[in-house]
């Protein structure tokens, strides 16, 4: 019976400190996201070094745009191509939504955190997949700021 009783005491928890993702959080998904690791239902995880690509998001106010994979370029600057996904976020009660779409399909992932530097999604897989907050690679001039 105590154990019964511990295992849910730690349901609750994990339960009461799932973050709520509000409106005014919407900004902070804008920009380049890097992928830092994936982990899976069973609970392994895949880390990732160094991407050749990173998910560049563009929301406005109304909660609408897009997601495009870019490349980073040594020199500071992007590669990008024509292709990409339009999004549309979404709210339904405590749940926050990404909702992609392309002309050949659509589907989902839930936000699961977004901080300033942080983004975890959880993808119908049960894929969590965590982000961290990405800037330009700049190794020319010595580590001056890109522009």
């Amino acid at each position: 019976m105590k154990k019964v009783f511990g295992v849910l005491i730690v349901a609750l928890l994990f339960v009461g400190c799932k973050q709520k993702i509000t409106s005014a959080d919407v900004v902070k998904i804008n920009g380049y996201w890097e992928i830092e690791k994936v982990v899976f239902e069973d609970g392994k995880e895949k880390q990732y070094g160094m991407n050749e690509s990173f998910d560049y998001f563009q929301i406005d106010k109304n909660n609408v745009g897009i997601r495009k994979k870019v490349m980073p370029q040594l020199d500071g600057t992007f590669l990008v191509n024509d292709t990409f996904e339009n999004v549309k976020l979404r709210f339904d009660d405590d749940q926050t939504f990404l909702d992609y779409s392309t002309p050949y399909m659509k589907w989902s992932e839930e936000i699961l955190a977004l901080t300033d530097k942080e983004l975890i999604v959880l993808n119908a897989e049960k894929k969590e997949y965590h982000y961290k907050k990405a800037g330009p690679i700049n190794l020319d001039d010595y580590g001056k700021k890109a522009k």
